[in-house]
This record gives C-alpha cells, sequence and structure tokens, in this order.
C-alpha cells in the first residue's frame, strides 16, 4: 500500500513493517501510511491479528525522524505530534489483537508505538527496550507516559522516564514491558515464530484472539463502541459491563495526568 509501510497478510494475520531504513524512524508520511493500514486490516473480515515490526534485524523503530524534525516549524510540529497520537490511539483501539513483534532497538517514539500494541515480543539479542527523551530535553510526546503507567505502575514508569533508561531485552521482559523474549538467529526466524503464535491465537477458533482484545479494552471502547458494534466486541460485553461495575472512581493523580 506504500513505500514506508509494507502491508502483506498470512492466513488471517496482518503484517504492518515499518520500513525506511537504517533506525525506521517515523516522519508523518510513515504515519499516513500506517494510519491507513490500520484501517485496512480493521475492515478485512479475513484478519483477526495484526503484527506490527520493522526492516531488517538492527531496529524496530528510533522514533520520530529527528532530521525532519529539526528542519520543520512549530506549526508543523504541533500537527505532527497530534496526528501521531491519533494514529496511535486507532491503533491501541482498533478491536483486534495487536502484536508488536521487536525485531531490534525499541526506542523512545519507537516504544510508545509499541505500547499501543496488545502484546509485545522481542528478539533476544543486544537490544534495547526503552525511553530516552529525556537526555533530549524532552519528554515522551506519544502516549508513553500513560502507556507505560499503566503497564508497569506509576513509579516505575517515573524512574524509567526521568532516568532516561534503555534496558537490555532480558530486562525489559523483566520489568514487564515486553511479554516474550525469544531468541532466533534471523529476523526471518523471529517472524516466522510470531506468525505462528498469532496463526495459534485466532487459527483455531478465528474470533478468539480479537474477541479477547476487545474486551480487555474496557472502559474506554465499552463507552466509545457504537450501538452496532462488531461481533468480536458484542462477545466481550459481559466482560466489559463487569469490567465498569467494578471500576473505581478515577484518582487524583489520573486526573492530573496528560499525554
Amino acid at each position: 500500500m506504500g513505500t514506508l509501510v509494507n502491508y502483506a497478510t498470512d492466513k488471517g494475520v496482518a503484517l504492518l513493517t515499518l520500513s525506511d531504513p537504517p533506525v525506521n524512524a517515523y516522519t508523518y508520511e510513515m504515519f499516513k501510511e500506517l494510519d491507513a493500514n490500520i484501517l485496512e486490516a480493521r475492515f478485512d473480515d479475513d484478519v483477526h491479528v495484526i503484527i506490527l515490526t520493522g526492516h531488517g534485524d538492527k531496529y524496530f523503530c528510533a522514533g520520530a525522524n529527528i532530521n525532519m524534525l529539526k528542519e520543520a516549524d512549530e506549526t508543523f510540529k504541533y500537527y505532527f505530534c497530534l496526528h501521531a497520537n491519533e494514529t496511535l490511539l486507532r491503533l491501541e483501539n482498533t478491536p483486534k489483537l495487536t502484536v508488536a513483534a521487536i525485531n531490534g532497538h525499541c526506542v523512545g517514539g519507537g516504544l510508545e508505538v509499541a505500547l499501543a500494541c496488545d502484546l509485545r515480543i522481542a528478539r533476544g539479542g543486544a537490544y534495547q527496550v526503552g525511553l530516552p527523551e529525556v537526555t533530549l530535553g524532552v519528554l515522551p510526546g506519544t502516549g508513553g507516559t500513560q502507556r507505560l503507567t499503566r503497564l508497569v505502575g506509576k513509579a516505575r514508569a517515573i524512574e524509567l522516564i526521568i532516568e532516561g533508561q534503555s534496558l537490555p531485552v532480558e530486562q525489559a521482559y523483566e520489568a514487564g514491558l515486553v511479554h516474550k523474549v525469544w531468541p532466533e538467529e534471523s529476523h526471518d526466524a523471529f517472524l516466522r515464530r510470531v506468525i505462528d503464535y498469532a496463526h495459534a491465537s485466532a487459527g483455531q477458533v478465528p474470533r478468539r484472539a480479537t474477541a479477547a482484545s476487545a474486551a480487555t479494552r474496557c472502559p474506554r471502547t465499552a463507552r466509545r463502541s457504537p450501538r452496532s458494534s462488531p461481533p468480536e466486541a458484542r462477545r466481550g460485553r459481559r466482560a466489559m459491563s463487569a469490567c465498569r461495575r467494578s471500576r473505581s472512581a478515577p484518582s487524583a493523580t489520573s486526573r492530573r495526568s496528560a499525554c
């Protein structure tokens, strides 16, 4: 569908590959293609799992393209950041299982992209995972502050962000940033294993992974879902309703949070 994000399907799995070597840094053009590919996978009834990965065997994604930002004015930066957030919200709210296949370094905005996926599987190796933006004098600006907090807790998230820590993949696994670490000899072997995992999750019962993903999006998706929700979302309605009933009132901390 484009030159910066490759799109392919494989027996119920959509594979989206960020492709701008050497570090797969994203630009406005890349995110436009990513946004379009997410929609393409959403509307494909034969797709039940979306895998997002990076081109090559060194980088999943290194975040925003610094050279692009250096040349941009403040107005462009504002709308670029706004669109990047909207794109990751679309990815996060997609009622199909999404998996980040982290094939290399996953830092800065790259980790923020991965955090918008339901699951994160990293290839074993000398790769780094983290949010080092503070070393450049800025904070994560594409939802990382919020998603990381929900993932590892407030105190640990603050520690990782203010120290600008980038963790080896094994430590990232121990910290809860990634769900699995699979040591494979090559990028192709790693990606094949992730695709096989996706097939196992959705192949035997095609809607299972989608229904589970939709159900766990409570309460945000439940509030926003239209009355004519897709079948997989309706299958998760009971879980969503139970989640809403058990949800406690938002804390003062959450009300002060800002992306």
